[in-house]
């Protein structure tokens, strides 16, 4: 079993008699569904439908004084208390930033139980294991407990790559895209049976036309991917963006028509001068381009 501390997230804390039917009315999951057992994943959009802050929203056990804790990018933890604020209106809830006490711990490649912090499973992909909300000072005591071996967040990282997960702020730029591109719609993400929540007009119409044609998925190389930020050239044409990246393995948010049209064309996909080729990830069940036998599955 390996464990991480990852000292990119932060922890927002919404709690109140109102705080499940208020976040429920604003993310994409289905908060009504959360339970101390089951964590849900989900988003904050603008009207537009764009990506404003994601996360997964835990449940604290009422013995445990109860409450939403939110595990969030950290770099976004206090504008989200500020948004989560501006709505709030008359509700009764209370929302604040506990990321200057509170950590987030992943833990992957095998099963375990502790009684330190707030436990609860990874609802995106189970090969992502379970998270556990903490201070990070008992980090150490808490991979002891669980027999893991606490390693760096790069490990984590490269995990994440692997299974073809995307990360925001370095897959892709929050307040610039939609779910459907970030493919929280494959991940459990976005509940489609919900009631109405910022954005739900948007996400719905791409849903059910179809129209998601931009997707981050995996991408690999014979030697080291190049960094984040680079474009992703079919001969003389821009068909995407690199992002994260661990040795050969990466990801990268491509238009899925135009890597259809290269293939087609017999264009080679170059970022950063180096070919890469393209993989569709075990769990996609989104329409793939022309895809060759070796491409099928990441």
């Amino acid at each position: 079993m390996k464990a991480a501390l990852l000292p990119d997230r932060g922890v927002v804390k919404v709690a109140g008699n109102d705080a499940r039917a208020f976040l429920n009315g604003l993310l994409t999951a289905d908060v009504t569904k959360v339970t101390p057992e089951q964590a849900r994943f989900g988003a904050l959009l603008t009207p537009q439908g764009k990506i404003i802050v994601d996360g997964i929203v835990a449940e604290a056990p009422a013995g445990d004084g109860g409450g939403f804790f939110l595990d969030v990018p950290r770099a976004l933890a206090f504008e989200f208390v500020q948004k989560l604020n501006f709505y709030k209106l008359r509700s009764k809830v209370i929302c604040e930033d506990l990321s200057e006490v509170l950590g987030v711990m992943a833990v992957w490649d095998g099963a375990g139980d502790t009684d330190y912090g707030l436990v609860y499973a990874d609802p995106r992909l189970p090969a992502l294991g379970f998270r556990i909300m903490l201070p990070p000072h008992l980090a150490k005591e808490t991979a002891a407990d669980l027999g893991a071996d606490l390693l760096e967040a790069q490990a984590y990282e490269a995990n994440r790559i692997s299974l073809g997960v995307p990360r925001g702020g370095v897959d892709f730029i929050y307040g610039d895209a939609f779910p459907h591109e970030t493919d929280m719609d494959q991940l459990s993400g976005v509940d489609f049976d919900k009631g109405c929540y910022v954005g739900q007009e948007v996400v719905s119409r791409m849903e059910h036309r179809g129209s998601a044609r931009t997707r981050i998925v995996p991408v690999a190389t014979e030697a080291f991917l190049p960094d984040a930020g680079l474009p992703v050239m079919a001969g003389d044409k821009q068909v995407g963006i690199t992002g994260s990246t661990a040795g050969a393995r990466g990801l990268a948010m491509l238009r899925l028509d135009r890597v259809a049209d290269a293939r087609a064309a017999g264009l080679p996909l170059l970022a950063g001068g180096v070919p890469i080729e393209v993989r569709k990830p075990d769990w996609a069940t989104f329409e793939w381009p022309n895809a060759s036998r070796n491409e099928e599955k990441a």
